[in-house]
């Protein structure tokens, strides 16, 4: 079973370690040490990112995003869902298991 499918609102989720991202020309950029992937996360992944450096519910992410962007909650509650299922299927976050 994916841990994907179990995600809410309330779900907590904090970075893997192994991971280096910097800024870059607005954007983030980041190098997974264990597979050796670069990824750039672009601006809005990159808020994202920053946002869950401590573990962080995903309603709280949505917040940021809405307010740092100025985008319906709808919006920013779609995006940041669907942005946290690639980074969950790519093992770069994790669900916060003492949530």
């Amino acid at each position: 079973m994916s841990t994907a499918n179990v995600l809410s609102l309330e779900t907590v989720l904090v970075q893997q370690p192994g991971n280096i991202a910097s800024d870059m020309d607005g954007e983030k950029v980041m190098l997974n040490i264990q597979n050796g992937k670069y990824y750039n996360l672009g601006e809005v992944g990159g808020e994202i990112w920053s946002a869950i450096a401590q573990p962080a519910p995903v309603s709280r992410i949505v917040e940021i995003i809405q307010q740092t962007f100025d985008v319906p909650a709808e919006t920013a509650e779609r995006d940041v869902l669907e942005f946290v299922h690639s980074l969950l299927a790519e093992d770069l976050i994790a669900i916060d298991s003492a949530s």
